[in-house]
């Protein structure tokens, strides 16, 4: 009897009446998100169908992989790898993608394969404009008051890859993963490079702290609601921080006289930033 009543409860479990809509709170804040990112996506339709052939095997489609690096991103997922496995049992995660709950998720390889695809057809930057150019997005931007900040962002690259250009240099131990002493060997980016990634620098984030292969990454801020309105990856040089600023500054639409704040690292006024049309510097300023 009790055998019954158990294969029945189990039976029951199999089937739901109730779709990955159904389920998401209605004031879930990745509601308005989807919302945006929808019309944005919609906008450059256009541009997918540029980097897509109409024959062949089908593709993942673009729009499913936008939403899900975006949600990689939100819910800081460590790898592509785990942002497959979210998606296979993560409701939340299908209804934001697009995924019904039978569909069946991306092989990791496949879908790294078409973002690199996407990647190299810029449409990163072309849907950060889209979003910006949407009127309820423009409503929260402030046109006058920005901030500008960089941050290190590590290469895919050992330090036991940085061997020096002519050649010389003793090589890693045998092995995977063999040992290397650098004790007494002078490194610089003038005389050594990656061989696994030759555009990586040798770069230190301040004084005490240990040299890395980086690149830097810059980031334009409008200062009503803290919106991210620019971005620039860059190599890693002294100067990048400055010149990446600047930049991003000029591209903002307008020649009307604008205020800038960042951080301590940046130059002074007197060292370059007044030179620049418009733009009223107020360095010093910590964010």
């Amino acid at each position: 009897m009790w055998g019954s009543v158990r294969c029945a409860v189990e039976s029951e479990a199999l089937f739901s009446y109730l779709s990955c809509e159904a389920r998401v709170p209605l004031d879930h804040p990745l509601r308005p998100i989807q919302k945006i990112v929808d019309e944005a996506l919609g906008a450059l339709t256009g541009e997918f169908d540029k980097l897509y052939a109409k024959f062949g095997r089908p593709s993942i489609p673009p729009e499913k992989l936008l939403r899900a690096l975006l949600l990689q991103a939100f819910y800081s997922v460590r790898s592509e790898r785990q942002l497959m496995e979210q998606l296979g049992y993560n409701l939340l995660f299908r209804w934001f993608v697009g995924l019904s709950l039978d569909a069946e998720v991306w092989d990791v390889t496949v879908f790294t394969k078409n973002r690199e695809r996407l990647i190299a057809g810029d449409i990163a930057s072309k849907f950060m404009a889209a979003v910006l150019n949407q009127e309820q997005v423009k409503a929260l931007l402030s046109d006058d008051h920005f901030s500008v900040d960089g941050t290190l962002i590590e290469a895919w690259a050992s330090m036991k890859s940085f061997r020096p250009k002519d050649g010389s240099g003793e090589p890693p131990a045998p092995g995977r993963n063999g040992e290397r002493d650098f004790h007494g060997e002078k490194r610089s980016n003038q005389t050594h490079a990656s061989i696994t990634d030759p555009n990586a620098r040798l770069y230190r984030k301040g004084p005490g702290q240990p040299a890395k292969l980086a690149y830097l990454g810059h980031v334009l801020m409008e200062n009503r609601h803290a919106l991210v309105v620019d971005t620039r990856l860059t190599l890693a040089t002294g100067t990048a921080e400055r010149e990446a600023g600047l930049e991003m500054v000029a591209a903002r639409p307008g020649n009307h006289r604008i205020t800038l704040v960042a951080d301590k690292s940046l130059p002074s006024r007197r060292r370059g930033l007044t030179t620049w049309p418009g733009l009223w510097p107020i360095c010093g300023t910590t964010m």
